[in-house]
């Protein structure tokens, strides 16, 4: 799937950017693995300090799709490390993005999928289960509804309600 240029996006849709049907994210990623732009449809996840739910869900096929993790901003232990990494690489994931963060990041670095994480940090996450799948979450200042359009590269990330234009 073709990326689009997220400064762009914004200069060609200022309605869309007043109406609210598409939304910047704040600036508060850093970018990691080998994609520096993905775009795709979103499957969320709110979970804290706990992945079960984050392996589960990059266990199946990703079909470009884009995983976005509501961890709650934590800054105590990693959701997504190199396994995870790869194995989004391999089901077909065009991205993640981690509301909290990341370990393993030369593993990550070498992988074939975007990530975007607050930071990284050394330690595992809890193995219990807990978590939400499909519901909305806010990150970054952005309400993310399952289902809508997530647009990254290196100057920002774009949430749309709709697909947009190449």
């Amino acid at each position: 799937m073709a990326s689009l240029a997220t400064a762009e996006a914004c200069d060609t849709n200022a309605a869309l950017l007043a109406s609210g049907d598409l939304r910047v994210l704040q600036p508060v990623f850093q970018i990691y693995g080998q994609c520096r732009a993905f775009s795709g449809t979103i499957v969320t996840l709110k979970v804290f300090e706990d992945n079960v739910l984050v392996r589960e869900t990059l266990e199946t096929r990703g079909e470009g799709r884009v995983l976005v993790i509501d961890g709650g901003g934590s800054m105590r232990c990693a959701l997504v490390g190199g396994n995870l990494g790869q194995l989004a690489q391999n089901m077909g994931w065009a991205g993640i993005v981690v509301n909290g963060c990341i370990r393993d990041v030369d593993e990550i670095n070498s992988c074939d999928v975007g990530i975007r994480a607050l930071a990284s940090h050394p330690q595992k996450s809890n193995k219990k289960g807990i978590g939400e799948k499909h519901i909305p979450v806010v990150v970054a200042g952005t309400l993310i509804r399952n289902g809508e359009w997530l647009y990254a590269d290196s100057d920002g990330i774009l949430v749309s309600k709709t697909e947009l234009s190449v």
